[in-house]
């Protein structure tokens, strides 16, 4: 483990994820939802494969031993890829980011229940602060019933993003329990494989547009820097554990605020200020924790080595 490698490769993948939801949302009015993700799956086979055939492991990357967990995290990752991208149509892009931000902290308790992780009583504080953040950045939304159709709107953006976030943390630990017996390259071929024909299977059917120029480089960006950010984020959890990782997704909101302002002209409200406030400085006090959990468990092994006299 080298969770210090793990956070880089993590945050790197927070700017990459950041520029393909600028591009998913200017794309996002013209395009339908489902073209877009099969476009997201498509074209980030170029950058695996460029990073395969440089490492020279093709033949290792398509070796797997559980084809159908792939194809399991493949539909997952798709249900949260998409929910992700229909909500940036009702919702600016700060707000939609700040909502998925529940997803690295269902991720502690998922890592907790599902892989068996240890997480003591701190960070199980943390994790319930920071939902603390998450429904303020809610709360505004619930006056659905007496804001009208837009507000409506802006309440079922939250509603899909919320699920999208849900989806997204059972995709995390998927990858984290794949990680044991697959290889990274693997994990990211076959996602990207089996999102481009489920997506294609699934939407198709719906109806696609045939995009103009601009439309059409967006959809390429889309699955590059998708493809570049997966890569990033599935090495990121071969360096420290699940719950180490997760606290770092904040990183994103950095890009959010400053894009969706400078971009689209989006001001976050409020609540969405306050909220991500408390959802930062709770992911900030997991990493302290989890940086003091690491000292001890060092000074542990240095003692176990102590032969006693």
């Amino acid at each position: 483990m080298n969770p210090g490698r793990g956070i880089a490769l993590k945050i790197a993948s927070t700017f990459a994820f950041t520029f393909m939801l600028v591009c998913v949302k200017a794309a996002s009015d013209r395009i339908p939802p489902g073209e877009i993700v099969f476009a997201r799956s498509f074209f980030a086979i170029v950058p695996i494969v460029v990073m395969l055939l440089w490492q020279g492991e093709v033949a290792r990357a398509l070796a797997t031993s559980k084809p159908w967990q792939h194809v399991t995290r493949g539909a997952v990752g798709l249900l949260a890829m998409g929910s992700g991208f229909v909500a940036l149509r009702y919702l600016p892009l700060p707000e939609q980011m700040a909502i998925g931000y529940a997803s690295p902290l269902i991720v502690v308790a998922l890592a907790a229940i599902v892989l068996g992780e240890t997480v003591r009583i701190y960070r199980w504080s943390a994790v319930g602060i920071g939902f603390v953040g998450i429904l303020v950045i809610l709360w505004p939304r619930f006056t659905v019933f007496v804001g009208g159709d837009a507000q409506g709107d802006a309440f079922l953006g939250t509603m899909i993003a919320l699920f999208g976030a849900f989806c997204g943390a059972n995709a995390a630990i998927l990858v984290r329990s794949m990680t044991k017996s697959e290889t990274t390259a693997s994990i990211v071929l076959y996602f990207a494989l089996s999102g481009s024909l489920l997506s294609l299977v699934v939407s198709l059917p719906f109806g696609w547009v045939i995009p103009s120029a601009g439309d059409a480089a967006l959809l390429v960006a889309i699955g590059l820097l998708g493809g570049v950010g997966q890569i990033l984020m599935t090495s990121s959890y071969r360096y420290a554990d699940a719950a180490t990782i997760a606290s770092f997704d904040y990183v994103s909101m950095l890009w959010g605020v400053g894009l969706g302002y400078v971009l689209f002209g989006e001001v976050p409200s409020s609540s969405v200020l306050l909220g991500g406030a408390i959802v930062v400085a709770a992911g900030i006090f997991i990493i302290f924790r989890e940086r003091r959990l690491g000292i001890e468990r060092r000074r542990e092994r240095r003692s176990s080595r102590i032969t006693p006299v």
